[in-house]
């Protein structure tokens, strides 16, 4: 009862890269998978790991064997509600040994902690980790007014976030409700662990109604400025294959997305900044001054008989 709140956290690919900055973590960002297929993964590689966003449901069973004994698998149980978003991203970003990603002092610390801990203490560990809950809770949308109304949490509202990563040869999920990881696939030699994961992931979608479609898969995937600027450097330092026209427009596109990455790190951050900010003053304040000039009963008046024509024209519709 005494546990530190964790806030919701959205699906967007924004709020997650931001949050590993938060963490103190260089070199990663994540990206929004839109389709399934091996070949659309290709522009995103190295891929790290995955995070799917699925509506939980009570009875559903593991999609593979639930392993309680691998010290080679750092896992933690979810002791704290909503803590879901954070537990999936560092169960992929510690297990990950990768040499263009530093995760960086707190989550290297926090690993220490706890890492000769069994599950449920690891997660007791990071519900109390005040540093790694206030970066969480920093992309709580502000409260505009708060009601002392208690609401009822229903099935339909649970949507919960895993963790899909490659580790020694085989395909990991990893959820913080199971009792440890789930060992759900072998690699092949020499393959590609997408290839294995992404119909791991469509099965898992299919086992719901044929109208649900509130899935999200995201992929934590090396920081993409980097690679340009690592590619452009070795086209510049390296003998190259390329003609001098086709070397030129090479290193014109890399250098394009690189602009493009930049960019996209400005509107991560502008974004994250309007989330935290609380508009009520400017509205409270449009509105007194609405009034004071008398144009607030006038735009109220229009704005309720649109309402009214627009119901009117659906019941219309409707009885057609």
């Amino acid at each position: 009862d005494n546990m530190p709140g964790w806030c919701l956290i959205e699906s967007d690919p924004g709020i997650f890269t931001e949050m590993l900055l938060g963490f103190g973590v260089s070199g990663a960002q994540v990206e929004e998978i839109w389709s399934l297929d091996a070949g659309s993964f290709q522009h995103l590689q190295p891929i790290h790991g995955l995070i799917f966003l699925f509506k939980w449901l009570q009875d559903d069973q593991p999609s593979g064997v639930v392993v309680t004994d691998r010290q080679d698998i750092f896992f933690a149980r979810q002791v704290v509600n909503n803590a879901c978003a954070t537990q999936a991203i560092l169960s992929i970003l510690l297990n990950l040994k990768h040499a263009d990603i530093d995760i960086g002092p707190t989550l290297t610390n926090f690993k220490g902690l706890c890492e000769h801990l069994d599950f449920e203490t690891r997660g007791l560990c990071l519900a109390h980790q005040t540093e790694i809950r206030n970066v969480h809770n920093s992309f709580a949308r502000p409260m505009f007014f708060e009601f002392d109304i208690p609401t009822i949490a229903t099935v339909e509202d649970a949507y919960h976030f895993v963790g899909f990563v490659p580790i020694n040869g085989k395909i990991f999920e990893l959820d913080g409700l199971r009792e440890g990881p789930i060992e759900v696939a072998d690699i092949p030699q020499g393959g590609s662990w997408l290839e294995v994961a992404g119909p791991i992931i469509e099965a898992r979608m299919q086992r719901y109604s044929a109208g649900e479609i509130h899935f999200n898969l995201m992929a934590v995937v090396s920081d993409r400025q980097r690679n340009y600027e690592r590619q452009i450097a070795m086209l510049l330092q390296e003998p190259s294959l390329l003609g001098a026209v086709d070397l030129q427009i090479e290193i014109a596109n890399l250098e394009s997305g690189v602009q493009f990455e930049k960019e996209k790190k400005i509107r991560y951050k502008e974004e994250h900044q309007r989330r935290r900010t609380s508009y009520v003053p400017f509205i409270m304040e449009l509105l007194r001054q609405l009034g004071e000039t008398g144009q607030l009963m006038d735009i109220y008046n229009r704005a309720r008989n649109r309402a009214v024509q627009t119901a009117t024209f659906k019941m219309f519709e409707q009885n057609k």
